[in-house]
């Protein structure tokens, strides 16, 4: 297991040993004392999540506010292009994002602590997305930040993505920061 830290405090890029031969590969996808050795991954994850997208589609970007959420995201099938955002006004890294290509072929996982908004891309015909959760889902704590808020300028690989309307009317960083404190 191989790990590099990013320029975001606490997201983390994973390369898990992979070993392959002519019947296909095997990999630990998750070996809690091994994962717990990292550091920042000394964590408990208590929910699997699956999402499969086509071609396009852009899930994003999501976070809760009083539950939040640590993601360990790999991908099973196809490939996504995957961003932590970094939605903290007092954090030395506000308004910054990282993101990285996932695929069923480089195996990487993207670690993203809680208290980042995620989102993520398919780039492929159909990508399955896999990750674990630190914190279990509260459907009544969920919050949206807009895909192409211009604060975050976000590079996304998609110039006109499809979106639930859910996430169509996420607001703006400003707006949900607005928001947050009335």
């Amino acid at each position: 297991m191989r790990y590099r830290e990013t320029r975001l405090p606490g997201v983390l890029i994973l390369e898990p040993d992979v070993h392959g031969d002519a019947r296909g590969f095997f990999l630990e996808r998750y070996h809690r004392e091994k994962y717990a050795s990292i550091p920042g991954l000394d964590r408990e994850f208590v929910q699997d999540n699956h999402s499969q997208s086509r071609h396009g589609v852009l899930r994003g970007l999501h976070l809760q506010r009083r539950h939040p959420q640590g993601k360990l995201v790999g991908v099973v099938s196809g490939c996504v292009w995957d961003v932590a955002a970094d939605i903290n006004p007092v954090s030395p890294t506000f308004r910054q994002w990282f993101g990285v290509e996932l695929s069923a072929e480089n195996h990487r996982q993207f670690y993203i602590p809680p208290g980042y908004a995620h989102g993520f891309c398919a780039l492929s015909e159909r990508a399955d997305l896999l990750y674990k959760c630190t914190e279990f889902h509260h459907g009544d704590d969920e919050y949206g930040i807009a895909w192409n808020d211009p604060e975050l300028a976000i590079d996304w690989p998609v110039d006109d993505p499809i979106l639930s309307d859910k996430d169509a009317a996420n607001p703006t960083l400003r707006e949900y920061l607005d928001a947050s404190t009335t």
